[in-house]
């Protein structure tokens, strides 16, 4: 077989072609092999009858809790380590927080402190 022997310009655009191709690759495969970001979730506990519902709750890192107080009383959501404090939630009122950092978050009332519940963050 006979070795071709290309011009220096030639071999230029040669060149640039096979890394416009390489880099054309590089992008779509990057493109079309690309995780959509997952779409954060807001999950509810209820207050309701001086209890948590429900008292266990796994969520994914980035998600959001939100505590309803449908008692006539206020409550809080205060988590016993660091991490989250709601202050008094009112009767009919809400607090939301967006948790990202993975561990075992156990939280009580801090007005009626038999009311427990805790947040597990995956």
């Amino acid at each position: 077989m006979k070795k071709m022997k290309l011009q220096p310009r030639r071999r230029q655009a040669m060149f640039a072609l096979v890394l416009a191709a390489l880099a054309a690759s590089f992008v779509a495969g990057g493109l079309v092999g690309a995780a959509t970001p997952r779409q954060s979730k807001t999950h509810t506990v209820t207050i309701e009858g001086a209890a948590f519902s429900p008292t266990s709750l796994t969520i994914a890192a980035g998600d959001a809790v939100q505590w309803v107080n449908k008692d006539p009383y206020p409550h809080t959501a205060t988590s016993t380590g660091k991490g989250f404090d709601s202050g008094n939630i009112a009767a009919d009122k809400s607090w939301k927080v967006t948790l990202d950092r993975r561990g075992e978050f156990p939280y009580v009332c801090s007005l009626h402190v038999t009311m427990k519940g805790v947040v597990k963050v995956e």
